[in-house]
């Protein structure tokens, strides 16, 4: 593979400084999926303790492609040699349109998916359901229905929830509700029983698309349509904003840039002690951002639109193990691909 100089460009988009880290695709992972399953969009993924990667299949197949396959599980666990380990996701207990997962400290496996009112905490080998917050098919708005006007309520019920994460200090559950536009916007938090605590509604979001929290209790939300990364503490209070701007390589003719998914859609941290680096994708220009997490600074980028390794078609889910291999999901791609750091 083609290992790229600092400072220079990649055939892939990659701008790199000295001091920041760019990356390469690693081509022999995963390794091909067993039993001629095939696979639809991937909503989300997340890596547990052991450097696993876990893919949210949404199974929404084309017409025909079942003649020539098997329809996938809704949960594939990778190892780290990109073989499938385990698989598994009740249709029943699950709702299609998955979208997101998280790992908590005990290696239990949480599950978030729009617009199904819910989320669910799993053991890690999906065997049991541990906790559902929420009731299925019953979102927080007016009727009850994703027609209905959306509530904010302060209640354990959501609209589309985006993004979990439970607190390792105290088992806190926080929940980013506000997946697409016309539902909620909104940060819930629940205790580890799932009893609601408090919430708070980020400014100038239309959208809540994804959500973590860093180790210093810092709460990153996406501004997904805005360009924007907003910091609030546990509490909801805003501590700062990054503007991640971007532009189309292609202006339209009436020069106008146009969203196509947006530029913050999902993030996650480097591994190292001060959590250094933000990973986000850009759906917007197909790329993901390296960002300084203090500054908010761009420090480089990889990948760019197409089908070819290395490239991205709606890159959705973002993950990073703790050698800082920086794994992709895609929704309309259905794949997942793995990065490494180059030199590394």
């Amino acid at each position: 593979m083609l290992a790229i100089a600092a400072g220079l460009c990649s055939p892939f988009g990659l701008r790199a400084q000295t001091h920041a880290p760019h990356y390469e695709v690693d081509r022999s992972w995963p390794r091909p999926l067993p039993d001629r399953w095939i696979i639809g969009g991937l909503g989300g993924l997340c890596v547990d303790h052991q450097n696993h990667v876990l893919i949210l299949n949404r199974q929404d197949l084309l017409e025909g492609e079942l003649n020539g396959g098997k329809l996938a599980p809704p949960m594939i666990e990778f190892d780290q040699a990109g073989n499938v380990v385990n698989s598994w996701g009740d249709p029943k207990l699950l709702d299609p349109r998955l979208h997101s997962c998280h790992f908590d400290k005990d290696n239990n496996v949480w599950i978030g998916s729009s617009p199904s009112g819910i989320i669910q905490k799993y053991s890690h080998d999906g065997s049991k359901l541990l906790l559902q917050i929420g009731k299925k098919g019953l979102v927080d708005s007016s009727d009850g229905t994703v027609k209905g006007q959306p509530l904010n309520s302060n209640a354990a019920q959501f609209f589309m929830p985006s993004s979990i994460f439970a607190d390792p200090q105290n088992g806190d559950v926080y929940v980013s509700d506000g997946e697409g536009t016309g539902g909620n916007r909104r940060i819930a938090v629940m205790d580890r029983t799932g009893k609601f605590l408090r919430q708070w509604q980020p400014e100038d979001m239309d959208t809540v698309h994804c959500m973590t929290v860093a180790n210093d209790g810092l709460v990153y939300v996406c501004n997904r349509n805005v360009a924007k990364i907003q910091v609030y503490d546990k509490t909801g209070k805003l501590s700062k904003t990054f503007e991640l701007p971007w532009k189309p390589d292609t202006l339209p003719a009436d020069g106008k840039a146009k969203e196509s998914g947006g530029a913050v859609v999902a993030i996650d941290f480097s591994h190292d002690s001060n959590q250094t680096y933000l990973y986000v994708i850009n759906q917007n220009n197909g790329v993901v951002e390296v960002v300084e997490r203090q500054t908010g600074k761009i420090v480089s980028t990889f990948g760019r639109v197409g089908r070819y390794p290395g490239e991205f078609d709606q890159p959705h889910g973002i993950a990073v193990d703790s050698d800082d291999n920086v794994y992709v999901a895609e929704n309309r791609g259905r794949r997942v691909q793995r990065f490494k750091i180059v030199g590394k």
